[in-house]
């Protein structure tokens, strides 16, 4: 059984290699076919492998140099809390909004369960109204 130290590896590997890269690839190996996105967005699949395939795409086709970086990760027993800034220049739609060409940074925390080395729920919370004013479509 894996354990806080493997889980850390496969936490920072989705983010590095997932979201950084695009290697779509590697969500198979990362994620349980029980896998719950519990932040998916509304009316999205929130299931499996395919709930995290489909974020990485939306958020790559929004932010095609869409980059996260780990500022700090805990572990503790089957769960791996990170606190992430998500950088990126927003120049393709997203969730129905046009492209804005401006750059924004967003900070997140996320939490993923583990099962044997695999993903099976996630949870995050995003600064969604800040992203939002940095793009121009939220009120100051």
């Amino acid at each position: 059984m894996p354990g806080t130290e493997e889980n850390k590896a496969q936490f920072r590997r989705m983010y590095e290699e997932g979201f950084n890269q695009g290697n779509l690839a590697i969500v198979d190996e990362l994620i349980a076919p029980e896998f719950i996105n519990h932040e998916a967005p509304p009316g999205a699949n929130n299931r499996g492998p395919e709930s995290l395939r489909m974020v990485i795409t939306m958020l790559r086709t929004a932010f095609p140099d869409l980059h996260f970086s780990i500022e700090h990760l805990v572990a503790e027993r089957d769960t791996v809390a990170g606190r992430l800034a998500m950088n990126g220049t927003h120049q393709g739609s997203l969730m129905g909004m046009s492209p804005t060409g401006r750059s924004v940074r967003q900070n997140h925390m996320h939490f993923v369960r583990f099962s044997d080395g695999k993903a099976v729920e996630h949870w995050g919370v995003r600064d969604d109204v800040g992203m939002m004013r940095q793009l121009g479509t939220f009120p100051e």
